[in-house]
């Protein structure tokens, strides 16, 4: 068998040759057990054995990973993007703005970033704020700051900002709020960041992006336009206070000074690093259910959360990308308003939330808690094509003594095993369990699988089995040391 290969006038051919991963991490695996992840584990290795045959020395070539929220964000992407950091050479945000917020623990510091992508906590790497991206610049001035205080590096040798992304102004955030005021009970829940209102205007042509912010008469003329029709909006319809022309627009002249060493071209510069053969890791925001698209909608953010989001987002043709890494939490939380079907409001749930520390980064809200959720992570590995997962929060389970998992809902006497399109229907689904006996050892110091509890690997193998998707990292406390890492999504 010769495998096909294509040169493309960089000296490399298409197929990359494999990179070994580690020895499997328990006898009788789900992937050997699984139908579907049994095909999967036998297609590469059928390739693994032909690329030996045939292509001689291993030559190591780049990798393009895209690391996705598999449920109602919150999954602790942030910690994964950091260790996942170290074998990376270029970070890239791709969507989302301030409403998010990735917590970093290294050593004894915790570290909250909002807009900078986590990777900039490593030396020798390049961060990207890509085009999808919308950008308050006080705020990411205000954590450039705060980095810098605590001896991070963040210029513009190591932070690049697309100039194609979009501007949150003054407007956008009062917008966001007097709506959610007007609305009383009837509120979405946003972040009243002005994340929505920023990607309403950018959908209307009427936005402002970073390089016209940074062209003071481009911006000042734009600015005018935009505020006549947003101060009417304001003032007339939802009942708010008009804003001032000089005062919003001395305040981000001065921001669009400070950004300008930052401004450059994310999709040439990461197409540059591509023919380079550099590692790239794609950093996504929110989670796969809260994707405009596809997510519980109207309850969703403003923008694509899946992997898809991550080519238009940063820039990148899709044919780039190599793996696609969900991160789902051992258990489901979400914050705000939509439906929620394995939600506990009873004791389980404040343990979870006091325990897992379910509080929002972004905002302070609490999360809403509830058991794994089969039925939501299924539906993300076929909107995303994850390639395997990252189980987060899992010391969190321990101390319970029943744990369970959603496999499937019951509808108005019917079962249902594919995620509904309508929020009205989930908002009636009621889960149907399968039950699982919890643990009562500490696992936070585990650093291989067979160091985990017998019932702890029954539940993860339970989850691999049922998401058909292969698990590569388990995180047992928040600590960046605290990670069983089963193989590298990097040689995946």
């Amino acid at each position: 068998m010769n495998p096909p290969t294509a040169d493309h006038g960089y000296g490399r051919p298409s197929v990359r040759p494999w990179v070994s991963a580690p020895a499997m991490y328990h006898s009788g695996t789900p992937r050997d057990r699984h139908p579907a992840v049994a095909r999967w584990h036998v297609h590469l290795c059928g390739l693994v054995t032909a690329i030996h045959e045939t292509s001689g020395p291993e030559v190591f070539l780049m990798s393009s990973v895209i690391v996705v929220g598999t449920q109602w964000g919150d999954e602790g992407k942030g910690k994964v993007v950091d260790l996942l950091s170290e074998s990376a050479d270029f970070i890239v945000r791709f969507q989302g703005g301030n409403n998010a917020g990735h917590t970093l623990v290294v050593g004894n510091k915790k570290f909250i970033l909002h807009l900078v992508p986590s990777g900039i906590l490593h030396r020798s790497k390049t961060c990207c704020i890509g085009n999808g991206v919308v950008l308050d610049p006080g705020v990411l001035l205000g954590e450039i700051e705060k980095l810098r205080s605590n001896q991070v590096q963040v210029d513009p040798n190591n932070l690049v900002i697309s100039g194609q992304a979009h501007v949150i102004m003054t407007y956008h955030r009062e917008v966001d709020n007097a709506r959610e005021l007007r609305k009383g009970k009837g509120k979405i829940g946003t972040t009243g960041r002005g994340i929505g209102p920023c990607y309403e205007d950018k959908a209307s042509r009427a936005g402002i992006r970073l390089h016209e912010l940074v062209n003071p008469k481009l911006f000042a003329e734009k600015l005018k336009v935009n505020l006549e029709e947003k101060n009417f909006y304001l003032e007339k319809f939802l009942g708010a206070k008009p804003l001032d022309y000089n005062q919003i627009a001395d305040e981000y002249l001065a921001y669009g000074e400070q950004l300008r060493p930052y401004v450059g071209n994310v999709s040439h510069l990461l197409e540059k690093a591509r023919h380079q053969g550099k590692n790239i890791l794609f950093e996504g925001a929110q989670g796969t259910h809260l994707d405009i698209d596809h997510g519980t909608y109207p309850f969703v953010t403003s923008s694509n959360a899946v992997a898809g989001g991550a080519c238009c987002g940063a820039g990148v043709g899709p044919t780039h990308i190599d793996t696609v890494l969900g991160i789902c939490k051992a258990y489901t939380t979400r914050v705000g308003g939509g439906p929620f079907p394995t939600e506990l409001e009873d004791e389980i749930g404040k343990h979870l939330q006091q325990k897992g520390a379910e509080f929002g980064s972004t905002t302070g809200r609490p999360r809403r808690c509830g058991w794994l959720d089969m039925v939501v992570l299924r539906n993300a590995a076929r909107l995303n094509g994850l390639n395997s997962l990252a189980i987060t929060k899992l010391d969190v389970l321990t101390g319970l003594e029943e744990i369970r998992i959603a496999t499937s809902y019951v509808h108005e006497a019917s079962a249902m095993e594919t995620f509904p399109l309508e929020c009205l229907t989930l908002e009636k689904c009621d889960p149907s369990y399968e039950s699982f006996s919890g643990w009562s050892e500490d696992i936070s110091s585990a650093r291989d699988f067979s160091d985990l509890p017998v019932k702890t690997q029954r539940y993860l193998r339970a989850i691999e089995e049922l998401a058909e998707v292969p698990l590569s990292i388990i995180s047992v406390g928040p600590g960046r040391n605290q990670t069983i890492l089963l193989r590298n999504p990097f040689e995946i």
